[in-house]
């Protein structure tokens, strides 16, 4: 049995990475995924990133109260996570479904933890974040369909929750950005909830990425390969990346007609294996008259919000992110 836990990282490579970001890289693994990586990542054997710090007095704050919800029609139960300012605020505060990282086979909602709490506290809104359940175990549309019972039950019970049903918005990052812009879709077809804004970080969007024969020179080198793209999409799909057909808005980039989908806001590294698909994305965005706000970090690579919130790439991210909310919720400092 290999050693999943690959040194591949060149030098080459290194170099353009941003200097202030090195340090983030250094902590994560190197690792290309298949069975036995995966596995092998669920257990905790590989440790990814710098541990999380202690949570400061305004993060804990913040109140986090699990809840099961009724799941789509023949599914399970969905567990999420309900993160509440403190003190009185608004009686109807704005609300951000957000949804995990982590190649929709790995991650769960307490991997944002910190930073849905200073979410929260920053712009006094609540913050739903969905333990969506996880590829290869189940395909799609199980993933997405626990998604939007999480928004169908946030938008039902509004008014219990003290949410605005005017001000919603999802999000995530990665895998879970992927979701949200599959989320967007599926909203705008069934027409039962109203959306302010579709954040996107780093999202995985399309399928066919790392399967082409005339790949990036200098993207998806660090950290998120080809590789484990490819793996990623088959379990997630259930058929092979790249096919001549995928199953009917399983893949946002897939999808012919964008027209109508809320505001989209669409940060990505230049380094990136993201990068040419959510450049993509954006341009058909703006072609069908979506509203679209479009962001590239350079020498920054998948994942590189490891580098810590102090780090000036990540400082920015985390800024132009909390200030597309801010002004999708109409909120003022």
């Amino acid at each position: 049995m290999t050693d999943p836990v690959l040194p591949r990282i060149s030098q080459d490579a290194r170099q353009r990475v941003a200097p202030e970001l090195l340090p983030g890289l250094d902590l994560i693994p190197a690792f290309e995924l298949n069975e036995q990586v995966l596995q092998t990542l669920r257990s905790g054997a590989i440790t990814g990133a710098r541990e999380a710090p202690p949570l400061s007095p305004r993060q804990q704050a913040v109140g986090c109260e699990q809840r099961l919800l009724r799941g789509a029609a023949g599914g399970p139960d969905v567990r999420v996570l309900v993160y509440t300012p403190a003190g009185t605020g608004s009686t109807q505060r704005p609300v951000y479904l957000h949804l995990h990282g982590g190649g929709f086979v790995l991650g769960a909602p307490e991997i944002n933890d910190g930073a849905n709490r200073s979410l929260a506290a920053d712009l006094d809104c609540i913050i739903v974040s969905v333990d969506y359940r996880l590829a290869p175990e189940v395909r799609y549309p199980a993933p997405v369909e626990d998604c939007y019972a999480a928004l169908k039950w946030l938008y039902g019970d509004a008014e219990r929750l003290g949410i605005d049903r005017q001000r919603i918005a999802v999000g995530g990052e990665s895998a879970g950005a992927g979701l949200a812009a599959m989320l967007s879709i599926l909203t705008r077809d069934r027409g039962e909830v109203p959306i302010r804004l579709q954040l996107l970080d780093s999202p995985m969007l399309d399928d066919r990425t790392g399967t082409s024969s005339d790949p990036h020179p200098h993207c998806g080198r660090l950290v998120w390969t080809s590789v484990s793209n490819r793996f990623a999409w088959r379990a997630f799909l259930g058929t092979e990346p790249g096919a001549a057909e995928a199953p009917l808005g399983a893949v946002p980039a897939r999808v012919s007609d964008l027209t109508g989908l809320a505001p989209a806001f669409i940060v990505i590294g230049a380094l990136d294996l993201f990068l040419e698909e959510s450049l993509e994305y954006a341009r058909r965005l703006v072609r069908a008259d979506v509203p679209t706000e479009l962001h590239v970090i350079p020498g920054a690579f998948h994942g590189f919000g490891a580098a810590g919130g102090e780090a000036p790439q990540v400082k920015t991210c985390l800024g132009l992110r909390a200030a597309a909310l801010a002004r999708a919720f109409e909120f003022k400092k």
